[in-house]
């Protein structure tokens, strides 16, 4: 676009932002006017909508609205009869044209009335004829407008000195010559004629050195002289090499200083002709625009002056008294200045938004004018000097303030970020899920709005659930949570497409966590938990007995869950139970659960139940044998069960671990006393613990463990019979017999030992590790002298027993130290199922599977046992003293000979039983 290109490449003042400039030189690029053709009027004509000429003065000034001007280029022309002549920017500053917009297409252009192609009649009326192009995007499609305005102007004064945007000018009254008398400007010269020729045909510019130039040579320089019906007319565009830079009252100004000669009939006569315009003088505050003219602009007087008028403008058109007390406008002099003052963000200029450095900052900008006119004391000339002025603030940071609205009681954020101006749009919302347009915020139920305010603000709010996945929950407390919200909000800055954003984050906190809660049961062998989850879900480790529940743990308690509660079954044997007081036919028992956030180390929830279980301790036998069963209380923490004794610190226990201490003997043996009441004999012992026998743990302080064992029997009682006889032809008669004693192996489902695995539930399928519990049991007799041990058992990958290869697990009634995962041996106590506790062994290993070089054989193992039948009575050495008999005290393993294996005895043997168990297939999770 020629015309506007370089229109404001003219250095009016330093203070005048370049980068502003360039903003209106690139919006003026796109400037499109949707107009119809219309009619030439050189008098009245009617102008579209958004299009108005007026007469400012000695200037014609053409208004084009933002409504006409979107998006497409602009060309103007200047009319010339009938010649259309295209308005480059060195032309338009030679010819005295000139054009500002604002960056959204408000323009105005600017005629002088002594311009190059304007119709001068007499020096009063003036036709100017302008013609706009607007190209869109085909070179085909171009809208054309011609405008022509007629101009009246008669208050000419002796000398006029004009500072536009992008020129100066200057133009004199021209008299017929007379003699130089008293030194004017306007003198007859002695100059060289140029053969009767008339018009301008020299210039001698001052720089002050003087530089001189043909006429065509000036005008190629870009400068213009001419002359009217009655005045010589002298244009120079600024910064050109012929003008210099002078200070005058502090204010910086660009001088223009040239002698004219002009030929006539008359004679040959020079002019000396000067023009001065300010480049800077503006102070700024955060509220007000100073701006200074130097009162007496020396380089243009000559003697003393006396200001006759002195109005001030915006876009070149005069405001009386009035008009500007409205808008706090201030015009005042003082000994060197005149000043004039605007208000930041009068609405005669308009606010634009920057973002350097991606910070949001605003500048203000506003063209006043000044317009003085004086006379000098000596000569009595009076002198106009009008100068429009356009000045832009500097940047004006305004970080944008984000207020927070929430009502945490709502669960929703709610926030208010502004002002910004209204070339401002909201772009997108990013956040730690990622960047969203406001299209895709309202799909995801976000409230997103644009708010306008008086004087041409607008802020935006913005509503955000707490419940969505964009806000962070954290709880610093066990009831509290806090909600974050952080986002960074994008914006454009408009017509440029300047991005910048603004980061907020928000949080807010609710007393709203839902703690889990548990309760429990008991029946008489388990602890039934139930756990309700809270609010969080299932944010904790469950820690039974003050151990964490280990995925083996939870499948031997049946773990089972879903979205909202699980339920453990807990015997009351267990482990990590505990044993609170024990008597002849009970237990009592607790179980401690806790609910334990480990990423805080918050206890949420905790259970303490205490149940009574039926348990019989002690079992009196006609023949006088009696059991009895000691149990470690949690009132005696540093006892060993397999440290206790009877009275007679001989007899130890039968069978012992880390809980249980199971004895049997007579009633005439290990110190057992007798004593009589009324009809009752009672045989009485004691289990304890002395002091000889305890360890370095234990001190004097520590509580005693003392455990009466009481058995009753009936010393006189009758029994009636009924009796009856009958003859019989046979008597009977005993004859000698033998019979088998039948040994069975079992698989329980945990380690409660109250369900088995029937026949029609194998193959049984286990995970890797998984824990199996078996169970051997002497059956179809009632002989409480007998005792079942387990000599070997061993596993094979088929159903043969003899089946290679195979891997030890109880080798001479022990574990076999060699395996890693060592078989553990469970105590058997009476209860309603166990009569005798002798006739029964269980143990535990966990599943395993033969592999080779890290490959599976097969995934499923056999469990075989060669079990014995022993007389209690015999103390001979060998298998029948006892199940693992040389476990040493107060360690759970045996520390066997290495490398010991499993013997075959006789097959004739009366008393060796072989018993399986099996298949057991391997799960795999794979």
């Amino acid at each position: 676009m020629a015309f506007l290109g370089s229109w404001f490449g003219c250095s009016h003042t330093d203070f005048r932002m370049s980068n502003s400039a360039n903003v209106l030189i690139r919006s003026l690029l796109a400037v499109l006017i949707a107009l119809s053709q219309a009619k030439p009027n050189t008098k009245s004509h009617t102008e579209p909508s958004g299009l108005r000429t007026d007469c400012v003065g000695n200037l014609m000034r053409l208004s084009l609205d933002k409504a006409l001007a979107v998006g497409n280029q602009l060309e103007v022309e200047a009319i010339n009869g009938t010649r259309h002549i295209v308005l480059t920017p060195a032309l338009a500053a030679q010819c005295g044209y000139s054009m500002e917009s604002d960056p959204w297409g408000n323009t105005r252009i600017y005629t002088s009335l002594m311009g190059c192609y304007v119709d001068n009649k007499d020096d009063t009326t003036f036709n100017v004829g302008l013609r706009l192009q607007m190209y869109s995007g085909k070179p085909s499609d171009v809208v054309s407008h011609n405008v022509m305005k007629t101009c009246s102007y008669t208050r000419w004064a002796t000398r006029e000195i004009l500072c536009d945007r992008n020129y100066m000018e200057v133009s004199n009254y021209m008299p017929s010559p007379v003699p130089d008398t008293k030194g004017d400007e306007y003198s007859k010269k002695a100059v060289p004629s140029r053969s009767g020729e008339s018009g301008i045909w020299k210039l001698t510019f001052y720089t002050p050195e003087a530089i001189v130039m043909l006429k065509r040579e000036a005008e190629h320089a870009g400068y213009k002289a001419m002359t009217t019906a009655g005045r010589l007319v002298v244009r120079s565009p600024y910064n050109t090499a012929e003008t210099y830079a002078e200070d005058v009252a502090g204010v910086p100004m660009e001088i223009l200083k040239v002698s004219v000669y002009h030929d006539a009939p008359e004679g040959a006569t020079v002019m000396n002709m000067m023009a001065a315009c300010p480049t800077g003088g503006v102070l700024f505050t955060e509220d007000i625009i100073s701006w200074h003219v130097p009162r007496r602009v020396t380089p243009l007087l000559d003697g003393s002056v006396k200001i006759l008028e002195m109005y001030m403008g915006v876009n070149g058109q005069r405001l009386d008294r009035r008009q500007m007390v409205a808008r706090g406008y201030g015009l005042s002099a003082t000994d060197f200045h005149i000043i004039v003052e605007i208000p930041v963000g009068c609405p005669d200029g308009y606010n634009k938004s920057h973002a350097p450095d991606y910070q949001y900052h605003i500048t203000y900008t506003v063209e006043p004018m000044l317009e003085v006119l004086w006379r000098a004391e000596r000569t009595h000339e009076d002198a106009r000097y009008k100068i429009l002025f356009p000045i832009t603030t500097p940047l004006m940071p305004r970080p944008p303030q984000a207020v927070d609205f929430t009502n945490a009681e709502e669960r929703l954020f709610t926030i208010h970020v502004g002002t910004f101006l209204d070339d401002v749009e909201l772009k997108n919302l990013t956040f730690n899920t990622g960047t969203y347009t406001a299209e895709d915020c309202a799909a995801k139920g976000f409230i997103l709005h644009e708010r306008r305010h008086p004087g041409g603000t607008k802020s935006f709010s913005l509503k955000v659930p707490f419940a969505v996945d964009e806000v962070l929950k954290h709880n610093p407390e066990p009831l509290v949570t806090t909600y974050t919200l952080a986002l960074v909000i994008g914006f454009l800055i408009h017509p440029e497409q300047t991005p910048f954003a603004h980061p907020v984050e928000l949080t807010a906190s609710l007393k709203d966590v839902v703690l889990p809660t548990m309760k429990g049961t008991c029946d008489q062998h388990f602890f039934y938990t139930e756990v309700t989850f809270g609010s969080q879900g299932k944010n904790f480790d469950i820690l039974v007995g003050y151990q964490p529940l280990s995925p083996e743990l939870a499948q031997s308690f049946r773990l089972q869950e879903n979205d909202t509660h699980l339920t453990l079954v807990v015997p009351f044997t267990a482990k990590q139970t505990a044993f609170e007081r024990i008597t002849s036919d009970s237990i009592r028992a607790r179980l401690d659960m806790l609910l334990w956030e480990p990423r805080n180390n918050w206890m949420l929830a905790d259970l303490f139940l205490t149940c009574t279980f039926p348990l019989r301790t002690t079992v009196c036998y006609p023949n006088g044998t009696i059991t009895a069963l000691a149990v470690k209380v949690e009132a005696v923490s540093n006892l060993i069960p397999s440290w206790l004794t009877l009275n007679d610190k001989s007899c130890k226990p039968s069978y012992s671990d880390d809980r249980f201490a199971y004895f049997s003997f007579t009633a005439k043996s290990c110190g057992t006393t007798r004593r009589f009441f009324d009809n009752y004999m009672v045989y009485q012992n004691e289990i304890g613990l002395y002091y000889s026998h305890k360890g370095s743990s234990y001190t004097a302080s520590d509580p005693e463990y003392r455990q009466t064992v009481s058995c009753y029997y009936m010393v006189n009682d009758t029994q009636t019979l009924m009796f009856g006889y009958k003859s019989r032809n046979t008597y009977p008669s005993a004859e000698i017999g033998m019979g088998q004693l039948d040994v069975q192996m079992r698989l329980a489902h945990d380690a409660s030992y109250d369900y088995f695995y029937q026949a029609e539930d194998y193959p049984v399928v286990k995970y890797l590790r998984q824990p199996l519990y078996f169970e051997a049991e002497l059956t179809h007799s009632n002989d409480p002298s007998l005792e079942l041990i387990l000599e070997s058992c061993w596993a094979t990958a088929q159903e043969d027993p003899s089946y290679q290869p195979s891997w030890d697990i109880i080798v001479n009634t022990c574990e076999n130290k060699e395996d890693s995962h060592v078989t553990l041996f469970h105590p058997v106590v009476a209860d309603a199922r166990v009569n005798i506790p002798s006739h029964f062994k269980r143990f535990s290993i966990k599943m395993f599977t033969f592999t080779k070089d890290d490959e599976v054989l097969k995934d499923e193992i056999y469990i075989h046992c060669n079990a014995m039948v022993c007389n209690t009575n015999d103390k001979s050495e060998g298998v029948c003293k006892g199940q693992c008999p040389r476990r040493g005290h107060g360690i759970t393993g045996f520390h066997g000979i290495k490398g010991l294996k499993r013997t075959q005895r006789s097959k004739d043997s009366t008393q060796q039983r072989k018993i399986s168990s099996g298949p057991i297939h391997l799960f795999n999770s794979e």
